[in-house]
């Protein structure tokens, strides 16, 4: 693992004083490679905070620009910058909060073409993309590349969150075998409500890399905003997903092999 600088030391002290973190949790961290994709009100704010606990290296995957109607819940944005591509202003305003990190930006969305090496270029994925198609071929490449990621969705003022671990958790195939139909533009949000998920992201991306917590494995977390309501549920491991299945698996890992 990276040593820790006496600037690091000082920068991240407060995180390192809770019980199994210390040092040698936070050197984790710097050494660690997290993908972000949909970097928006989600993705942008769970970024945030993974960029601020000290994760050594961010590669963060958003297309398209920035809109107006963005920035009540795109906190790394700002007024002057609507009408560009939002995914260079994120790595921007992360650099300047952080400069001990490494931050990288990929103008396009998450794509067959280009899934398998991002996945691969990292230890752990965040979706927080904002259709099904992106997510689900984000599932697939971290289920063929055994990587760990952290699943996180909302809408309106609810919200959803759990952590997949190829082999370890049901995939997310197993909890929506039929996708949900979201419209792009269309969703209601507050930003606080976005924030408040990405926060809890954040956090679970952290335990991961830390250990110093036991992250959300096979469980759904379910929030719903409006009543300030939390639910755990048990999250049901389909044994014929076509994505994480025994078999499919095994017949995808003898073809990758080939």
């Amino acid at each position: 693992m990276m040593n820790l600088t006496p600037s690091e030391l000082e920068r991240y002290h407060r995180q390192m004083m809770l019980p199994n973190f210390g040092e040698a949790g936070q050197k984790r961290l710097k050494s660690a490679t997290v993908l972000v994709t949909g970097v928006g009100g989600l993705g942008g704010t769970s970024a945030l905070y993974l960029a601020v606990a000290g994760v050594g290296r961010l590669i963060l995957v958003r297309g398209g620009d920035l809109r107006l109607d963005d920035l009540n819940r795109q906190v790394l944005m700002t007024n002057d910058w609507v009408g560009k591509p939002r995914v260079f202003k994120a790595r921007e305003t992360l650099q300047a909060i952080n400069p001990d990190i490494q931050v990288e930006a990929v103008h396009d969305y998450v794509t067959k073409e280009n899934v398998d090496s991002l996945v691969q270029s990292a230890d752990i994925a965040v979706d927080c993309a904002h259709n099904f198609t992106e997510r689900n071929l984000l599932n697939q490449a971290c289920v063929r590349w055994q990587k760990p990621m952290v699943e996180a969705a909302m809408d309106g003022m609810e919200a959803y969150l759990t952590t997949i671990i190829p082999g370890v958790t049901p995939c997310l195939s197993c909890l929506f075998p039929e996708k949900p139909d979201w419209d792009r533009h269309g969703f209601s949000v507050i930003g606080a409500v976005s924030g408040t998920l990405a926060c809890l992201s954040a956090l679970e991306v952290i335990k991961l890399i830390t250990k110093f917590s036991q992250p959300l494995l096979s469980q759904l977390l379910t929030i719903d905003l409006m009543r300030m309501e939390f639910a755990k549920r048990h999250s049901y491991h389909d044994p014929s997903c076509l994505v994480c299945g025994s078999r499919f698996c095994s017949e995808n890992s003898q073809a990758t092999s080939l």
